[in-house]
């Protein structure tokens, strides 16, 4: 966050501290075996009708948007807000199923991203207008009105570096521009103290279920081997705006599990040694990640030890809805509700083989077409 951003971040603090009970134990078990069936979705980017749609291809609530999956375990890879406009509904949703679930003896985990970091820090560059709007109400303007005061006020009492500016109405024109009606209250809510950002920090960002982990980005080398209990509290610590113990700067670190993206893009060949200290030290067989978009569908990489299941659209081109289920130990990418197989893709040609099934079904047109011409032309067919 910039030095601007934060001296932003710690006016609104002060100014708009709302007084709301401490937050909920955060969670301590970041760990589960013996789990049958796993659905993972990741980056929403607001799109609440994309998210009830995922959910119900995959027969995890009714009409009424209430929990059918009995012990399936959810994970939202993180990456619900910005760039869309109905976080508020997705989160709302997700805040309403977690009990469901969780009494079904089923669970639904939120994993926290670099976006949910992101709002909670006041780094809101990504945030779609509409996403204040959402939060505007009759008192809106009111609400705006005193907060401006109390800016001006703050800003009176410790003069910024370049000095002060002038407050006549053309500045305040700009102020409202930059401002607009909802937006104190977007900030209250996703304050740490706020109704979505005490929510929030209860939560995890490194699980691991059965032999997979789930995290929103990946681990660079300064993390393979890192605690999951430890980065999980530090990274609850870090986007409550508090000083974290063993990794104080895990939340903004491009190694830590918000930001990496060398499983995603690096070269397999010089990913391979990371990888795999990854795989030995946390205890599991894959990753399965979101964070950085690839193709228009769950990409597989190392053979499938890695899924990246963040999903790119380009302009012109429909969203496949592509996202994970595992059942029984065999994992399959749901792709314009179609299933595919991507377990074992550890046989050559295999993930070949895995990108022309999901071509096939986006009509042998788009990214995945487009993938498959260029990396696999050559390549044999799985046995």
């Amino acid at each position: 966050m910039t030095t601007l951003l934060r001296s932003l971040a710690a006016i609104f603090a002060l100014i708009l501290a709302i007084a709301t009970p401490a937050s909920a134990a955060a969670q301590t078990r970041p760990e589960w075996d013996g789990v049958e069936r796993i659905v993972a979705i990741a980056d929403l980017e607001g799109d609440y009708d994309k998210f009830v749609d995922m959910l119900r291809t995959s027969n995890l609530i009714d009409a009424q948007n209430n929990w059918t999956g009995g012990r399936t375990h959810l994970v939202q890879l993180g990456d619900i807000p910005d760039r869309g406009p109905n976080t508020r509904m997705i989160l709302d949703l997700l805040m309403r199923l977690e009990p469901q679930a969780q009494r079904a003896g089923g669970y639904a985990h939120a994993l926290i991203g670099n976006h949910e970091a992101m709002n909670m820090e006041g780094d809101l560059r990504y945030t779609d207008p509409r996403e204040f709007a959402a939060f505007a109400t009759s008192r809106s303007t009111r609400t705006r009105n005193q907060y401006y005061q109390q800016v001006v006020r703050a800003m009176r009492r410790n003069p910024p570096a370049n000095g002060l500016p002038v407050f006549d109405a053309a500045y305040r024109r700009q102020w409202d521009q930059e401002h607009p009606l909802g937006w104190v209250e977007h900030r209250q809510a996703w304050a740490p103290t706020g109704h979505y950002g005490r929510w929030i920090a209860t939560h995890d960002a490194v699980i691991r279920i059965n032999d997979t982990l789930f995290l929103h980005a990946g681990l660079g080398p300064n993390f393979a081997a890192a605690r999951r209990d430890l980065m999980n509290d530090d990274v609850r610590t870090g986007v409550r705006n508090q000083t974290a113990r063993t990794y104080p700067d895990i939340v903004p670190d491009q190694q830590g599990p918000l930001w990496y993206r060398g499983l995603s893009q690096n070269a397999e060949a010089s990913e391979e040694a990371n990888l795999n200290a990854i795989l030995t030290a946390q205890g599991v067989r894959r990753i399965i990640v979101g964070h950085t978009k690839v193709t228009s569908t769950v990409l597989p990489r190392f053979n499938g030890r890695v899924l990246i299941a963040d999903i790119a659209v380009p302009r012109g081109h429909s969203d496949p809805h592509a996202f994970l289920i595992m059942e029984n130990g065999q994992w399959t990418t749901t792709h314009r509700g179609q299933r595919v197989p991507v377990n074992d893709l550890s046989a050559p040609g295999a993930t070949c083989d895995y990108l022309r099934q999901i071509a096939a079904l986006d009509n042998n047109a788009g990214p995945v077409a487009e993938l498959v011409g260029a990396q696999c032309a050559t390549a044999p067919a799985a046995n």
